[in-house]
């Protein structure tokens, strides 16, 4: 089944010149079946970049997926229209009552401020409780893996002396696991950040399993609660052109950067990217839907908060 999403959002018309199915509310309304539902908690300035990236890859499963997206009530966007938060977002008090198969949070360029100073941190903490009830799974990316950590395990995040930027080889701890089952011995994902978290203290928590690291890059994947929390450190979501726009962005402003790590065929701008990550990026969002959503969800999703096992 392809993704069920507003008919008017910008990404169809982008996803469909990439040969992507995405199905429009209407059309998916007459099929008698339940959509997974799927909250998209968006905290990227560029929402639609955002919204397109992971769009992109819900919609390469045949389990139906409805989206839903939300965004922080207090917080003001200067990059995003009013219009389209209005059009397409909701605020978290709108679900409060709700339940949801999945759930992915994403990261925010507030990295190199402390959890606490981060002007939405306690509405935000707040969201990541209730996930913890009403969510059969939940993806944290980036920069809310670090925050989602810290705030569940008090798993501290430490700055770099230099960007982790690029594209990275990574490999993976465990076989078993249902959620890289498919995955490569190598494989490579792209890595933009200012911040670290360690393998010594994922090590020290004994609720937490590293799924997956890089000897470049460090941490990768990290899970708890059998799947119900998911970690990731990467941007598997990210468009071939995204790092690339980085670059140039902070190049315009001036600022110290380095290339990109493995990205530019023969590190030359000039000659284009080498795109070496979307089939593991697809099979990972695939096998989370499959095995961590679909399989793992109740039928009737109102049952998901007696699924709930955090200690009170």
């Amino acid at each position: 089944m392809p993704l069920n999403i507003p008919h008017n959002l910008p990404a169809v018309e982008i996803l469909k010149q990439e040969n992507i199915f995405v199905m429009d509310v209407l059309r998916a309304s007459k099929q008698d079946i339940r959509p997974l539902k799927v909250a998209l908690l968006n905290l990227m300035p560029i929402k639609i970049t955002t919204e397109t990236d992971f769009v992109r890859l819900l919609s390469n499963s045949p389990l139906q997926v409805e989206v839903d997206f939300i965004k922080m009530k207090d917080h003001r966007s200067k990059n995003t229209s009013p219009e389209h938060l209005a059009t397409f977002y909701k605020n978290f008090e709108d679900i409060r009552k709700d339940n949801y198969d999945g759930m992915i949070i994403t990261g925010a360029p507030v990295e190199l401020l402390e959890f606490e100073d981060v002007t939405y941190w306690t509405a935000l903490q707040e969201i990541f409780n209730w996930a913890a009830k009403h969510v059969t799974s939940t993806i944290y990316i980036c920069w809310a893996a670090q925050a989602g950590l810290y705030h569940f395990y008090n798993i501290p995040k430490y700055p770099l002396e230099k960007k982790t930027f690029g594209v990275f080889k990574h490999k993976i701890n465990d076989a078993s696991v249902a959620l890289t089952r498919g995955f490569d011995d190598e494989f490579y994902i792209p890595h933009s950040r200012h911040t670290e978290i360690r393998k010594e203290d994922i090590s020290k928590a004994p609720a937490l399993k590293l799924i997956s690291e890089s000897e470049e890059s460090g941490v990768h994947i990290v899970m708890a609660r059998g799947g119900r929390e998911i970690f990731i450190t990467g941007h598997s979501e990210y468009a071939p052109d995204t790092l690339h726009n980085e670059y140039m962005r902070d190049l315009n402003k001036g600022l110290s950067i380095d290339m990109p790590v493995n990205y530019y065929k023969e590190n030359n701008p000039e000659k284009g990217i080498s795109v070496k990550w979307r089939s593991h990026a697809h099979l990972l969002f695939k096998n989370w839907l499959n095995y961590y959503v679909y399989q793992a969800t109740p039928f009737d999703p109102k049952e998901i908060e007696y699924l709930d096992d955090l200690k009170e």
